[in-house]
């Protein structure tokens, strides 16, 4: 009888043992070393979105300690700053008795409105003071066009107008792209699933990113990234 328990207790442990094996994403089972044809997106870690900023990300500083960590794994790393005028569309400044996060009907589409921020040349749209990637390559600043907001690294809010990213990427045979840095709903979001769109493989390092989740947009944004094939990592799965 002991015998038969103690098969039966053995071939439950086997079968979970087997399922846990079966439903384990293939990217979990053996750390990711990066590679050339690999590159690290490092998205609007600036001052303006972290601690004291006009527009901060609820524990945005947290992130960059990892970051930095990751980034010496990388040997292509690219940063990225929204690069904003005075008085520009996307600001609720610009529009008197309209107030942050409200929306206006712009050419291009609906725009939420935000507080002022990373103004071109202020300390606000500096990158964060404790971001320490020497190696970075490339520096895209986007949304310096008065008119039109961009949270994409590669398309600005139209859709059309191109920052000249991938064409860089793609140039230098970078097909691979880990993203990390602020905020994981709106521009981390819309810059990986363009990514994805103009055919490079995406993966959100999701410990690595910080969301601002207004009216839902973080559920929302992870929704459309899955659905877009952009996949979701840990920092943990990067090998170090």
């Amino acid at each position: 009888m002991k015998h038969g328990l103690d098969r039966r207790r053995f071939l439950w442990i086997g079968g979970a043992m087997a399922m846990a094996a079966a439903t384990t994403p293939a990217w979990a089972q053996s750390p990711i070393k990066p590679g050339e044809s690999d590159a690290l997106i490092v998205v609007d870690v600036q001052r303006c979105f972290t601690k004291g900023g006009s527009l901060e990300v609820p524990d945005g500083d947290a992130i960059v300690p990892a970051i930095n960590r990751l980034a010496k794994g990388f040997a292509n790393v690219i940063l990225t700053q929204d690069w904003h005028t005075p008085g520009h569309a996307s600001f609720a400044s610009s529009y008197p008795g309209k107030k942050p996060f409200e929306t206006v009907d712009l050419p291009y589409g609906k725009q939420v409105l935000w507080p002022d921020h990373c103004v071109q040349g202020t300390d606000g749209a500096a990158l964060h003071p404790d971001l320490a990637i020497p190696h970075a390559q490339l520096v895209v600043r986007k949304g310096f066009r008065r008119g039109i907001d961009s949270y994409s690294a590669f398309l600005e809010a139209d859709k059309k107008t191109e920052t000249g990213l991938g064409g860089y990427l793609k140039e230098r045979g970078i097909g691979r792209l880990f993203f990390v840095g602020l905020a994981t709903d709106f521009c981390v979001a819309w810059t990986a699933l363009d990514a994805s769109r103009k055919g490079f493989e995406a993966l959100v390092i999701e410990d690595a990113t910080r969301g601002i989740d207004t009216q839902g947009s973080m559920a929302a944004a992870w929704k459309d990234m899955l659905a877009a094939g952009v996949k979701r990592i840990k920092a943990a799965d990067i090998a170090g």
